[in-house]
């Protein structure tokens, strides 16, 4: 029998239900939560018919775009999967008990990690499926053990309702509790969420005041809880002196590529790009062509930035428009960005960015302390790194989670090394990454038994191990 429709319940049911299932789906063994992972995978493939053109209507997004966005998504629940049902993502620790231990002698010591219960999931607007009901915060909650609680985003309501149903009939029909998984709807259901002492955690992606006025909302609880928060990031890259003698082409090509793509609506599009020569840049640059943005809300958004750039920085390639979204590119110089810092924080959320032109790579590196935290930052270097490119490189990573060479940062691969935070605005928590294998860590606690005896123990901190005295 399949449940009710995910999105038939009040919110406040679906907080009970999400509190109710707490304990059992904590307690499910490793390969039964790879399981679930697996079915929702599955029922995702299957219903790709179903759900393509349902995110193609609400999104404007194109079909191939979303084709490999849902394969992502597919392919994230069963990285996750897999790992999890091989042991993968566990970081146990045992020290057994020494009598001639130094500081005196120590007791038998075992460290594991476990849920943290209830995690409320905000969907993003811009990844309908890869970052929305069934991506990747959903699914590395799943596989650490902690029901989800899925707060929609008005940006595709259809789509979120269909995938939910989805998600939670494939849990319900691989033996998952019917509780793990619900979804809510609304920006006042969201904020009371956080507010709720059922979740423990709150994963987020979207804008710097929406996600910064939820964590303080998390942080302001009698029970503060971990706030995992995507927020802004113009993503700066540094193309080097001796990377644009070496690959003038290549990087103008790979820059129009990448600031386009999607509209320029990704978290990862390269905002400022730092270039020894605008004029020559422009010259070679190909033309930039950008299509519908995801709703009206991000159109309204996209125009208030770039008029704010506009008084800022000098238009130089396209036009700002009073109310009409079009491909835009702005140049100042360095002595500007002294003057005027707030140009290295200012995200335009759609196909915008700023050639800042500087002297010398030292012109470059004297700005780098500015600069606010960021999900990535890039140099567009020589085939082999000299001191000074050297130096930026160590330089950009006091300040982004990712740093990339030679490469574009639209470009966020699902694995085990990949690291999608960094220090805030980019993120609330860059110890932590939300893409990857190391994304369940969030969702984890962790808590050392000492003197515990083998029969009371979780499974994998017993010498043998034996059946886990888990329920199936």
């Amino acid at each position: 029998m399949h449940p009710v429709s995910a999105s038939v319940l009040a919110p406040k049911d679906v907080l009970a239900a999400a509190a109710g299932a707490a304990r059992p789906v904590a307690r499910a063994r490793h390969t039964m939560r790879a399981a679930w992972l697996h079915a929702i995978a599955a029922a995702l493939d299957a219903h790709s018919g179903d759900l393509i053109p349902v995110a193609m209507r609400e999104t404007h997004l194109p079909e191939g775009r979303l084709i490999g966005e849902l394969a992502r998504t597919t392919f994230q629940l069963r990285l996750l999967a897999d790992r999890l049902a091989a042991g993968a993502l566990s970081d146990n620790q045992v020290d057994h008990a020494d009598p001639d231990w130094p500081i005196g002698p120590r007791p038998d010591l075992r460290r594991t990690h476990v849920p943290l219960g209830p995690v409320l999931v905000f969907a993003a607007s811009n990844f309908p499926f890869a970052f929305s009901v069934a991506g990747g915060d959903t699914a590395s909650a799943l596989a650490a053990g902690c029901p989800v609680v899925l707060k929609a985003h008005p940006g595709h309501p259809d789509l979120s309702r269909a995938t939910a149903d989805l998600v939670l009939s494939a849990l319900t029909d691989s033996g998952a509790p019917g509780e793990t998984f619900g979804l809510i709807e609304g920006h006042q259901a969201g904020a009371e969420a956080v507010g709720s002492p059922i979740i423990k955690g709150v994963a987020f992606t979207g804008s710097t005041a929406g996600g910064r006025a939820l964590f303080d909302l998390a942080m302001g609880r009698p029970e503060p809880i971990p706030f995992y928060g995507e927020l802004g990031s113009t993503n700066p890259v540094v193309v080097t002196p001796r990377g644009w003698a070496n690959r003038p082409d290549a990087i103008t090509t790979g820059f129009a590529g990448s600031v386009m793509l999607g509209a320029g609506q990704f978290c990862t599009k390269p905002g400022l790009i730092f270039v020894p020569h605008v004029d020559e840049f422009l010259m070679r640059l190909p033309n930039l062509v950008a299509g519908p943005l995801l709703n009206d809300h991000i159109t309204a958004g996209f125009l208030r930035s770039v008029k704010e750039l506009a008084a800022l920085a000098e238009t130089a390639r396209g036009a700002v428009l009073a109310d009409e979204v079009s491909p835009v590119l702005f140049r100042t110089g360095t002595s500007t960005v002294r003057e005027h810092p707030e140009i290295l924080d200012l995200e335009a959320f759609g196909p915008a960015s700023v050639l800042i032109e500087y002297e010398d790579l030292a012109d470059v590196l004297s700005l780098v302390d500015l600069f606010p935290g960021q999900l990535t930052a890039t140099v567009q270097g020589s085939e082999d790194a000299d001191p000074g490119e050297i130096e930026l490189v160590a330089r950009l990573a006091e300040h982004a989670g990712r740093v990339l060479w030679n490469d574009w940062p639209t470009g966020v691969a699902v694995t085990d090394a990949q690291q999608h935070g960094g220090p805030y605005p980019a993120s609330t928590a860059p110890l932590s990454t939300s893409v990857g294998t190391a994304s369940v860590a969030r969702f984890l606690r962790p808590v050392a038994f000492q003197g515990v005896p083998s029969a009371a123990l979780p499974s994998e901190l017993r010498d043998t191990p034996n059946q886990e005295n888990t329920p199936s």
